[in-house]
């Protein structure tokens, strides 16, 4: 197929048809995820972060004390954190 002034010839139809080819091939979501394995990966990131959560914020407390050294906490609110932005991702995008 040739692409010169011949076709179309300035007045827009060679674009109009080519936007309708390129249109016509979307699809509304590239990769499908059901909704209960979003539902799932949420809760499994809540707990997760919860979890994380609570070993973070008790461990640092433990570790101002003196009892336990900083690297579990700092590791477990890291995780934490991970968690809450992959959760607020699968929640809201």
């Amino acid at each position: 197929m040739r692409l010169g002034r011949a076709q179309g010839a300035g007045d827009g139809s060679f674009g109009r048809a080519l936007s309708s080819t390129l249109v016509a091939d979307l699809d509304k979501r590239r990769s499908y995820t059901p909704r209960r394995v979003r539902e799932r990966r949420a809760y499994q990131l809540a707990v997760t972060g919860g979890v994380a959560g609570a070993i973070g914020v008790i461990g640092a407390v433990l570790a101002l004390a003196g009892v336990i050294g900083a690297g579990l906490p700092i590791v477990a609110l890291v995780i934490a954190g991970v968690c809450a932005f992959l959760f607020r991702r699968a929640v809201v995008g």
